[in-house]
């Protein structure tokens, strides 16, 4: 029996009804309420077989950005795949053979180290922010005031406005 493999869908701007529509003729999907995420499953031997096979049946149907399998794969990663031109896949050969890696773990590697660089910074501007907040308050304070915060209850994953 072939495996099935969840995969979410981003798209470049909301779907329209007649887009929708033409892709759920060829898979079943859901989507999110404003039409921008859409989750599919997929039968196929692999998570990136089921991602090169959704791509195959819905890249002219729908305005897709990026797909990711929806839960990681054997070596604990989710995977991605992002559409690119041409000139875009021979410039990540080029710099790959350059390194002695293959485009694959060029680009991921790439990725990988962007990702690192985004948290370092965020958590860098919430350190700065943090440092702004103690020459006006105490630690005290401060502990205090995220204990309130913390403690309301999420909605999406942000706090809770009073």
């Amino acid at each position: 029996m072939t495996p099935h493999h969840a995969v979410e869908i981003t798209l470049t701007r909301p779907a329209t009804a007649s887009e929708l529509q033409r892709a759920r003729r060829r898979v079943p999907l859901a989507t999110n309420a404003d039409f921008t995420r859409l989750l599919v499953v997929q039968q196929a031997k692999s998570p990136g077989r089921a991602l090169r096979v959704l791509r195959h049946l819905l890249d002219v149907q729908l305005p897709i950005d990026v797909m990711t399998t929806h839960y990681p794969d054997r070596r604990g990663q989710i995977l991605l795949n992002v559409a690119v031109s041409h000139a875009i896949r021979r410039i990540i050969r080029h710099k790959a053979a350059a390194l002695g890696q293959t485009p694959q773990d060029f680009l991921s590697q790439a990725v990988t180290t962007a990702v690192d660089r985004h948290e370092r910074q965020r958590l860098r501007h919430l350190t700065d922010r943090l440092e702004g907040l103690l020459t006006d308050n105490t630690a005290e304070e401060l502990l205090l005031a995220a204990a309130d915060v913390l403690s309301r209850p999420h909605r999406s994953g942000t706090p809770s406005k009073r």
